[in-house]
């Protein structure tokens, strides 16, 4: 019997409470989203769909599986954006409910993950492949699964449950997100991003050896 260990990835849109507004006439200029008196700007937004795309060109052999993986992520620009602005959300959830998560904390996730896939670039090579980010981000993102499941346990919930969604979506609230229309907008109603996917968080599971 294998143990199975679960683990916090960026992925495609879940039904949660909706986390943004986004107002069609507030974005700043410049701006790819203000999320509270944050600016992302388009540069930004830019320089880290760069370092994706970057990464997956150095990870292939030849253009036809480079212009594979461009195909397989086309909608990076926008995915990559509102991932940034709900990583802002839910840092700031977490600051507020008192949690902090520690570079011990995340090189033992980073330990364990390595394990189980095969090694640090088999890691990397994952992460880049399934869930856009690149491997100088890893550490980043990682730490923001802590997090995130940091502040889910204080709330006495887990991330798949709507008690988890219902804080941020109070914190976005508070905070105020304003997401220029270039990049899409957020459906209220239907709790899903208008022309992009919405890329955050899932639970999925990797079989360890066994004891």
């Amino acid at each position: 019997m294998h143990r199975r260990r679960t683990a916090l990835l960026l992925s495609a849109a879940i039904a949660a409470a909706p986390l943004l507004t986004a107002c069609a006439n507030d974005a700043r200029p410049g701006a790819a989203a203000v999320v509270g008196d944050q600016r992302i700007t388009v540069a930004q937004l830019e320089n880290r769909v760069d370092e994706v795309r970057a990464a997956q060109r150095a990870a292939v052999a030849d253009e036809a599986q480079y212009a594979q993986a461009i195909a397989k992520t086309g909608s990076l620009t926008r995915d990559t954006l509102h991932g940034m602005v709900l990583d802002r959300v839910l840092h700031q959830a977490a600051r507020d409910a008192g949690v902090t998560v520690t570079r011990k904390e995340v090189q033992e996730m980073r330990s364990g993950l390595e394990q189980q896939v095969g090694g640090a670039k088999a890691l990397e090579t994952a992460w880049l492949q399934q869930y856009g980010v690149a491997p100088a981000r890893l550490d980043e993102n990682l730490s923001l699964q802590l997090e995130a499941q940091k502040l889910a346990a204080k709330l006495g919930t887990d991330t798949s449950r709507p008690e988890f969604w219902k804080a941020l979506s109070e914190t976005s609230k508070k905070l105020g997100v304003d997401l220029n229309p270039r990049y899409g907008s957020w459906d209220v109603e239907k709790s899903s991003r208008v022309d992009a996917k919405t890329p955050w968080v899932r639970e999925v599971t990797a079989a360890q050896e066994p004891a």
